[in-house]
């Protein structure tokens, strides 16, 4: 699995599509188990803390995430409560290389989705696991982070770096 980026227009245009919400009758659980195996080895490889599954080209409403080494999946995550609390804070994203910005999100927010198994789930969140899962739930619904961002700046990588390290 690869990771789509902003930086080529089809793959763009497939990150700006918002998903459909995943259904479980259509998959068996060997078939859920490996989507979220493989989603979490790819978010890893690119030292990432969320993946969402339209990230690697998938039109399902699924993300993974990992923060504090506690591993999460949510399918079909909604936010049904924000924090009237609000902080801007530095975000990158897999799926816009080198590009960074403040984006100001909820301090707090409850999801609702369900899990592997398609039981329903609420997870309160707070500080950085909140902000990544409003990340991600924002790429479900077709928007990236430059979206949000007031100013939105590059780091160069190694290759346009007139020296090496």
């Amino acid at each position: 699995m690869f990771i789509l980026t902003a930086n080529n227009k089809s793959e763009e245009k497939l990150l700006r599509k918002k998903v459909s919400d995943f259904n479980f009758s259509k998959h068996t659980l060997k078939e859920i188990k490996d989507l979220i195996k493989n989603m979490r080895l790819s978010m890893k490889k690119a030292n990432g803390v969320g993946l969402s599954a339209n990230q690697i080209g998938l039109d399902l409403k699924v993300f993974v995430a990992q923060v504090e080494n506690k591993f999460y999946t949510v399918f079909n995550p909604k936010i049904t409560k924000f924090s009237e609390e609000e902080i801007a804070i530095e975000e990158g994203c897999l799926s816009v290389p080198e590009m960074f910005g403040q984006v100001e999100r909820s301090l707090r927010v409850t999801v609702e989705g369900q899990d592997i198994s398609g039981k329903k789930i609420k997870i309160k969140t707070l500080g950085l696991l909140a902000r990544v899962f409003q990340h991600e739930i924002d790429h479900l619904n077709g928007v990236l982070f430059i979206d949000k961002c007031k100013d939105v700046y590059q780091i160069p990588s190694k290759e346009n770096l007139a020296w090496n390290y």
